[in-house]
C-alpha cells in the first residue's frame, strides 16, 4: 500500500512533530496521534473473494474472556473468519494472539457482539453469504452454533446489515438482517434485492425464535439501527439502501409497535423519500437536544441529518441535511490529486481526542475498480470544534490510509482511555493504530440489568457539562457490518469528574451521580456504581 504521506510533503512535518509530542494543536484544536501497529499486533487477515464480498467486510469487538480488555473478530469473506484475544498490557503496544474460538466460518460479510440469552457470555452473530450462523458464547473465548437451540432459521441469502433490540418484555431480543441482491435472480449479480428479514422472539415466552417475518418492500440494505428517534422509549428501525430506485427504493424507518406487525414511516407521517447509496449508519445528540443526529455514508453524497419537526414533544421523522454547514459532507479525497467522488462505508461517532465533543470517522474505498469515483481514497477523522463544525484531520492524525477499507471499530484496546481503531481492508491486511492519546479526561462506563437484556441496549447515557447534557443511545446495530459491545467511552475535556445517569430501555431514568475521570464504571440498575479495575 502507498503510504498517504508521501502526497503531500508537508505532512512528513507534522507527523514528524507528532512523533515528539502525543498531540498537537492547530487552529484551536488537539489533534490526536496514531501510531500504526499492525505489523508487531498479530493482527493478520485480509477480507478477500470476488463480486459476492464487494460488500460487508465487518469486525466485532467484544471482551470474551471477562478480562476486561476488547477481542476482536474479523471478517474473512471468501477465507475464514479470524479470532484474535487481546493480550495486550493496559497503556502498552497493541498485542493480540491468533485463537481458534468456533468462529473461524467461511463466507462471513459482517459480525456483531449481543448477550442474546443473557447469560453473562456474549455471543456473536454473524452474517454470510449462505446460512447466517448465532454462535453462542461458552465463555472463555469459546463458542458453539446454537441456531437449532434458539430456533433460528439462517435462510440461504447475502446478508450486509444487521441491528439488535428488545422489545418490552420479551426474554429473546428481535433481530433485524439486511440482505442484498437476490443470489437465486438469472441477472445476478444485477437483479432484484431481496427481502430483509424481522426475528422476533417466540410468542410462547421461550427462550427461541419465531419464524423469520419478511420487510417489504426491501432495497439491498447495507446497514441497520434500532434507535429510539422520538424518544418514546420504543425504538423503531432505520434502514440504509444501496440499490433498487428505479423500482422506488428509498431510506426507511420502520415502526415496530409492540405485538404488531411493522408498519413503514411514510409521507403522511412527514417522512420524505430520500436517495443515496446508503452504506453505513451512526448516530449521537450532537446539539445537546434529546434527540439524535444521523449520519449516513454513500458514495460521495453523505449525510447528517438533524430532526427538523418537534411540536409540542411530538416529534416527527422528518430530518433536514447539515452535512455542508457543519463541515462533514466527505465527499472526495482530501489528500492526493485524485478528486473523483468517494465512496464511505463504515461510520462512526466518538471522542477520539477526549475533549467533551464527538468526533466522526468514516472508512472509504472503491467498491473495485469503478472507474467513476476515487482509487486513492483514504480514511477521514472529522473532529469536532467547539462551534459544531468537523475539521478534517486523518492525514495530520496519521491514520489516513487509503487501502480499499470496509468495516471498523473504535475501540479502547489497551483501556488506557484512548480510542484505538481496528480497520478491515478489501484484498489488503486490517490495519490496526494505537492512539498516543491527548490531555482530555475520560470516563469508560458498562451498563448491566438484571433478567433478558443484560446489558442494557436501548438505555441513554447522559453526560450533564455546564448547562449542556450529552446523549449517547446504546445500540447495537448501524455502522458497516460491524459492531462492538463492551466499554462505552465518554471524553470530558478539563473536566476531572462526570455528572450522569443512565435512562434504561424502559424509560425509566437512574439518578445522577458523580464518578471520576480517568477510570472504567460498572453501572448496575439498583446497585451502587462500582469501579472496575484491569487485573
Amino acid at each position: 500500500m502507498r503510504s498517504s504521506l508521501l502526497l503531500r510533503p508537508f505532512t512528513v512535518a507534522l507527523v514528524l512533530l507528532a512523533i515528539s509530542h502525543p498531540s498537537y494543536a492547530e487552529d484551536d484544536i488537539t489533534i490526536p496521534h496514531f501510531i500504526e501497529e499492525t505489523a508487531a499486533s498479530g493482527i493478520d487477515s485480509i477480507y478477500e473473494g470476488e463480486w459476492e464480498f464487494m460488500v460487508g467486510g465487518g469486525v466485532a469487538t467484544f471482551d470474551c474472556n471477562a478480562d476486561g480488555f476488547p477481542d476482536a473478530l474479523l471478517a474473512g469473506g471468501a477465507s475464514p473468519a479470524r479470532f484474535f484475544r487481546n493480550v495486550s498490557a493496559q497503556g502498552g503496544p497493541l498485542r493480540f494472539v491468533a485463537q481458534e474460538s468456533g468462529l473461524e466460518l467461511e463466507a462471513v460479510s459482517g459480525a456483531y457482539p449481543l448477550d442474546i440469552d443473557s447469560d453473562g457470555n456474549r455471543d456473536v452473530v454473524l452474517l454470510r453469504v449462505g446460512e447466517n450462523v448465532l454462535m453462542r458464547g461458552l465463555g472463555g473465548c469459546r463458542f458453539e452454533r446454537a441456531n437449532e437451540a434458539w430456533g433460528f432459521d439462517g435462510g440461504d441469502a447475502w446478508s450486509t446489515a444487521f441491528a439488535a433490540t428488545w422489545e418490552r418484555g420479551a426474554a429473546f431480543p428481535t433481530l433485524a438482517i439486511g440482505n442484498y441482491i437476490d443470489r437465486a435472480q438469472e441477472a445476478f449479480p444485477w437483479g432484484s434485492c431481496t427481502d430483509n428479514w424481522l426475528h422476533r422472539p417466540a410468542s410462547d415466552g421461550e427462550p427461541r425464535f419465531a419464524e423469520p417475518l419478511p420487510l417489504r418492500p426491501s432495497y439491498c440494505a447495507l446497514s441497520m439501527l434500532f434507535t429510539d428517534w422520538n424518544r418514546s422509549s420504543t425504538p423503531d428501525l432505520r434502514v440504509s439502501n444501496d440499490r433498487e430506485y428505479y423500482k422506488g427504493g428509498q431510506e426507511q424507518l420502520w415502526r415496530i409497535p409492540p405485538d404488531e406487525a411493522p408498519v413503514l414511516y411514510g409521507e403522511k407521517d412527514g417522512w420524505k423519500r430520500l436517495l443515496i447509496w446508503g452504506m453505513g449508519i451512526a448516530s449521537y445528540d450532537l446539539d445537546f437536544d434529546g434527540y439524535p443526529e444521523y449520519f449516513l455514508t454513500s458514495m460521495a453524497d453523505n449525510k447528517l441529518q438533524t430532526l427538523a419537526s418537534v411540536d409540542a414533544g411530538k416529534p416527527q421523522p422528518v430530518y433536514a441535511d447539515i452535512a455542508f454547514a457543519k463541515g462533514a459532507t466527505a465527499h472526495r479525497p482530501y489528500i492526493g490529486d485524485d478528486v473523483k467522488p468517494s465512496t464511505a462505508w463504515h461510520t462512526q461517532f466518538e471522542d477520539v481526542d477526549n475533549d467533551g465533543l464527538v468526533d466522526l470517522f468514516i472508512a472509504k474505498g472503491n467498491v473495485a475498480e469503478m472507474p467513476d469515483f476515487a482509487a486513492e481514497d483514504p480514511n477521514n477523522l472529522l473532529l469536532q470544534q467547539a462551534d459544531g463544525r468537523f475539521k478534517e484531520v486523518g492525514d495530520k492524525a496519521g491514520m489516513g490510509s487509503t487501502a480499499i477499507s470496509r468495516g471498523a471499530a473504535l475501540a479502547d484496546f489497551n483501556l488506557d482511555g484512548q480510542l484505538d481503531l481496528l480497520v478491515v481492508n478489501r484484498w489488503k491486511p486490517a490495519q490496526l493504530w494505537r492512539n498516543e492519546g491527548t490531555e482530555g479526561n475520560w470516563v469508560g462506563l458498562e451498563l448491566r440489568q438484571a433478567g433478558p437484556n443484560r446489558e442494557a441496549i436501548g438505555s441513554w447515557i447522559e453526560t450533564r457539562r455546564g448547562d449542556k447534557i450529552m446523549r449517547r443511545e446504546i445500540s447495537v446495530g448501524g455502522g458497516h457490518a460491524s459492531g462492538h459491545l463492551g466499554w462505552w467511552h465518554l471524553g470530558l475535556g478539563a473536566d476531572r469528574q462526570a455528572e450522569l445517569r443512565v435512562v434504561w430501555p424502559d424509560g425509566e431514568a437512574g439518578a445522577w451521580q458523580r464518578v471520576e475521570s480517568g477510570r472504567f464504571h460498572i453501572i448496575e440498575r439498583g446497585r451502587p456504581t462500582v469501579v472496575w479495575n484491569p487485573s
